[in-house]
C-alpha cells in the first residue's frame, strides 16, 4: 500500500480537496486502484449538525455518512463509492479511544495524547486504506490522504505527529507527502511573492514532515525565478515545485499536474507497478475541458434557495448541473436567489431586493428548489414554485423542494389554504407533509433517513420511469427502480395521496413498502418534478443524475427530440469513443443515458 498525504498552508480552502482527487485521477488512469480518506480536525464526530455556512454543503455517502463535501470530490473525480469511515474526525478518534479506555483495554495505562490517540490514527488511517472502493471489489493499491485546514493549527498536531511516526512505520518507499501553499500576488505591485510558502514549509519541517512535492495555488502560472527560490529555500528540487494556476474548469487539474511530470515523480518516488511509456492518459478529462472551453450556447437555472450567500453550500447540486449542461451542449449559468427575498415581507421591507429576485427567477430558463431545513424563505420557495407551474417552466424540487412543491399543490390547486408541513406549522388541519415515525427529536445527529434506499416506480408514463411502449428509454432509462441517497426526517402524508393524484399530480416513485412517497410528476407540464431523494450525489462528469438532465434538457428546449430519438442525444452533443473512463480497463461508449 502506498500512502500520498495531502497538507495545506498559509490558508485553509486553498483548494487541497481538488488537488488530491486529481492526484488520484491521474494515478487511477495509469490502472491503479486508489482510495481517498479525508481527515476534519474538528471535534465533532461528523458533518451532520453543521450549518452549511459552516463547511459547506453536507454530503451523504450510500452507507448514510455525513461527511465534509471533499468527499464528493473523491467520489466525482475517481467513480468510486467510499464509506463514512473515510472520513476520519478528532471526535471520531476520541470516542473510539474513550470507548476503548472505558472497556478497559488500557487497564493500568495512562490514556494519552501520544501515543494512544496518534496509534489510533494511525490504525484507523491503515484499516480504512484497504477497504475496497471500486465495483470490481479490488484492494486499493493507492491512499490519498487529506489533512483539514492548515499545518500550525492546534487542532491538527495530533494527525501531524500521527503521520510524522507513520512515514517510519510503513517506509519511506510507501509514504509521500504533497504540501499546498499559497503564492499571492499583491495589485500593488505584481509580483508573486514566495515567504507565506517559505513560512509553512519551515513549520511543517519542524513539526517532522518534509515535502516531496509544493503545489504552488497561484492566480497566474509561476514564474521560473519564483519556481527556483521556492526550490532553495524549501529543500526540493526546481522539478517538485508545481504550478497550479486559476484555470477556467476543475477539469483542467488533472492535466495540468500530469503535464508537469506529477505521475512520473510519483512512479519513481514511490516504486508504482506502472509502464511509463506513451499512452494516451485523461483523454476523458482532456476532451470535457475543451468541451467546456468551447461552449456557445447558454442555459440558465434559477437556485431558489436558503443558503445562497455561500456557493459549496450547494456544491454537489452545481457540480450536477454543470454535468447536464455540458452533456448537452451548453453553458451554465446559476441565477442565486435567497427565497426570503421572494416574500411579501421582503416587498414591504426591501423593495428593490424584492424586485431583482424576481427579475432573476422570471429570466431563467429553469427552477430549482434543492434541500435545506428550517422555516426562514420557505414561502419564497413556495412562490417559486407557483410562478413555475403556472408558468409552465422546467422545475425540479429536491428533498425539501419536493415536499414545498406538494404544499403549494395543495393550496393552488386543491384549495387547502393552510396546508402545510408539520416542520413549519404543527396545527396545520391539512398536514400534507409530516415527520417519519423514526424520526427521533431528541437527538439531532445521525436520526435522518440516511444513505443509499431503494425507489420503486411505480407509472410507466413519466419523463422519469420506465418506457411506455411508444418510446425507446426515459430519462433512467428501462429501470424498475433506481438506488439514490437521503435525507430528511419528514415524508409526504400518504393517506392524502389519492387527493393528488385525481388533480393530476401523481407519485411515481415509492419505497420498496409503498409507503413513503420518493418522485412526483405533473401531467400536462413540460417538466415539474420532484424527487425526495438527493440525486447531485450520485452525479459524475460523463454519467449526469438523470433528474438534472432531464431539467437541463427542458430549460434548453431539448427534452421533447431527446425523448423522440429514444433518449440519444445528437452526434455533436455525445462524447466521443475515445473518452475513456478514468476507472482502469474501462471504456465508456458515447454518452447515451440509457442506463444510468
Amino acid at each position: 500500500m502506498k500512502y500520498i498525504l495531502v497538507t495545506g498552508g498559509v490558508i485553509s480552502g486553498i483548494g487541497k480537496g481538488i488537488i488530491a482527487s486529481s492526484v488520484g485521477t491521474i494515478l487511477k488512469s495509469c490502472g491503479l486502484h486508489v482510495t481517498a480518506i479525508k481527515i476534519d480536525p474538528y471535534i465533532n464526530i461528523d458533518a451532520g449538525t453543521f450549518s452549511p455556512y459552516e463547511h459547506g454543503e453536507v454530503y451523504v455517502l450510500d452507507d448514510g455518512g455525513e461527511v465534509d463535501l471533499d468527499l464528493g470530490n473523491y467520489e466525482r473525480f475517481l467513480d468510486i463509492r467510499l464509506t463514512k469511515d473515510n472520513n476520519l474526525t478528532t471526535g471520531k478518534i476520541y470516542q473510539y479511544v474513550i470507548n476503548r479506555e472505558r472497556r478497559g483495554d488500557y487497564l493500568g495505562k495512562t490514556v494519552q495524547v501520544v501515543p494512544h490517540i496518534t496509534d489510533a490514527i494511525q490504525e484507523w488511517v491503515m484499516k480504512q486504506a484497504r477497504i475496497s472502493v471500486d465495483d470490481d471489489g479490488m484492494e486499493p493499491q493507492v491512499c490519498v490522504i487529506e489533512l483539514g485546514g492548515t499545518v500550525g493549527d492546534i487542532e491538527s498536531m495530533p494527525f501531524i505527529e500521527a503521520f510524522r511516526q507513520f512515514q517510519f512505520k510503513v517506509k519511506r518507499e510507501n509514504f509521500c507527502n504533497i504540501h499546498v501553499s499559497l503564492i499571492p500576488q499583491p495589485n500593488t505591485t505584481g509580483e508573486q511573492k514566495t515567504k507565506p510558502t517559505q513560512n509553512s514549509v519551515r513549520e511543517l519541517r519542524g513539526l517532522g514532515l518534509s515535502p516531496d512535492l509544493i503545489m504552488c495555488r497561484c492566480t497566474t502560472p509561476l514564474e521560473t525565478a519564483v519556481k527556483e527560490k521556492i526550490s532553495m529555500f524549501c529543500h526540493v528540487e526546481p522539478t517538485q515545485v508545481i504550478c497550479v494556476h486559476d484555470v477556467s474548469s476543475v477539469y483542467k487539474v488533472p492535466l495540468l499536474l500530469e503535464d508537469q511530470g506529477v505521475v512520473s515523480y510519483l512512479c519513481h518516488r514511490l516504486s508504482l507497478p506502472v509502464e511509463m511509456k506513451p499512452r494516451k492518459m485523461l483523454t476523458k478529462w482532456k476532451e470535457m475541458a475543451d468541451r467546456s472551453d468551447r461552449l456557445l450556447e447558454h442555459v440558465s437555472i434559477a437556485l431558489v434557495g436558503k443558503y445562497t450567500k455561500l456557493a459549496d453550500s450547494y456544491t454537489s447540486v452545481i457540480k450536477a448541473l454543470e454535468h447536464s449542461a455540458l452533456a448537452i451542449n451548453h453553458k451554465l449559468e446559476v441565477m442565486y436567489i435567497d427565497s426570503a427575498d421572494l416574500e411579501a415581507a421582503t416587498l414591504q421591507d426591501e423593495p428593490v431586493k424584492y424586485h431583482e429576485a424576481w427579475q432573476k427567477l422570471c429570466s431563467s430558463h429553469g427552477v430549482l428548489v434543492p434541500g435545506g431545513f428550517g422555516v426562514r424563505g420557505t414561502e419564497g420557495k413556495i412562490q417559486a414554485i407557483n410562478w413555475a407551474r403556472k408558468q409552465n417552466k422546467p422545475f425540479l424540487g429536491v428533498c425539501l423542494g419536493m415536499q414545498l412543491a406538494v404544499c403549494e399543490f395543495a393550496r393552488n390547486v386543491l384549495g387547502w389554504a393552510d396546508a402545510n408541513s408539520t416542520e413549519f406549522d404543527p396545527e396545520t388541519k391539512h398536514p400534507v407533509v409530516i415527520d417519519m415515525p423514526e424520526h427521533n427529536p431528541g437527538q439531532m445527529g445521525g436520526t435522518m433517513r440516511l444513505g443509499k434506499r431503494r425507489t420503486l416506480f411505480k407509472s410507466s408514463t413519466s419523463v422519469l420511469s420506465m418506457c411506455p411502449p411508444d418510446i425507446n428509454g426515459k430519462l433512467y432509462g428501462n429501470a424498475e427502480y433506481v438506488e439514490e441517497r437521503h435525507r430528511h426526517r419528514f415524508e409526504v402524508n400518504p393517506e392524502l395521496k389519492h387527493h393528488f393524484e385525481e388533480k393530476g399530480l401523481h407519485f411515481i416513485g415509492q419505497d420498496v413498502e409503498g409507503e413513503r412517497m420518493e418522485i412526483i410528476d405533473l401531467e400536462d407540464h413540460c417538466y415539474f418534478v420532484g424527487v425526495q431523494y438527493h440525486p447531485e450525489f450520485t452525479s459524475r462528469p460523463i454519467k449526469p443524475s438523470p433528474p438534472y438532465f432531464g431539467l437541463l434538457l427542458a430549460a434548453a428546449g431539448k427534452l421533447p427530440s431527446y425523448l423522440t430519438k429514444g433518449c440519444r442525444l445528437s452526434p455533436r452533443d455525445t462524447y466521443s469513443d475515445c473518452s475513456g473512463s478514468s476507472s482502469p480497463e474501462m471504456e465508456i461508449p458515447d454518452l447515451k443515458f440509457l442506463s444510468l
